[in-house]
């Protein structure tokens, strides 16, 4: 059966559940996109990993990465294998002296270990056709001009308005050390709507 590259086109605040966000996986070289709800935990584990932020201690899945790579355990890729009454369901394809082995896991764990190992994201035709949807433009999905990573709530942005870039870089340092990434994540928002700005953008 043949295998379908997927790229994280971006992740942004649900409007229709709380607590959780809309992670949108896109077709790498087409305009389907694949969107997938997940919980607050697992969308700032997948933000932080996509803006490179560095958490002063090893979180869950950092922590499972950590766990493989100490007993040579890679994970290869990552297939999104099933979509069943609104539920997506994932493996993790692993390789370990030479043999390789699958592992259920949850679609949002195995995109948040996908990244920490650098390794492709997959799924099948028949998924993309049950819930696959078609885009013409990328702001169809995404705001215009928004970085890649987590979205919190638009009208938490204001509080930041007020605030030097000085003051915002610190900041964010003080959020990244104390383990604060959904405000860490809106402070580098902010950041770079301000970039955007000076550049003309």
């Amino acid at each position: 059966m043949e295998k379908i590259r997927l790229e994280i086109a971006g992740m942004s605040y649900s409007q229709s559940q709380s607590g959780a966000y809309a992670l949108i996986l896109g077709e790498a070289g087409g305009k389907r996109r694949l969107p997938i709800i997940i919980g607050g935990f697992e969308a700032q584990a997948i933000a932080i990993e996509l803006e490179q932020m560095k958490p002063s201690r090893p979180l869950t899945h950092d922590l499972f990465r950590n766990f493989a790579e100490h007993y040579d355990i890679n994970i290869q890729e990552v297939i999104i294998n099933k979509f069943q009454e609104g539920v997506f369901y994932a493996l993790l394809i692993c390789e370990k002296d030479g043999e390789t082995s699958e592992i259920d896991s949850r679609t949002s764990d195995a995109i948040a270990l996908a990244l920490r190992f650098a390794c492709p994201i997959y799924t099948y035709e028949r998924i993309m056709e049950a819930a696959g949807i078609m885009v013409e433009e990328e702001e169809d999905i995404l705001p215009d001009d928004e970085p890649e990573g987590l979205e919190p709530e638009p009208a938490a942005g204001n509080d930041l308005h007020g605030v030097t870039d000085e003051e915002l870089l610190d900041l964010l340092q003080a959020a990244v050390e104390n383990e604060d990434y959904e405000k860490a994540s809106l402070i580098r928002d902010e950041i770079n709507r301000r970039k955007e700005m000076r550049s003309g953008n």
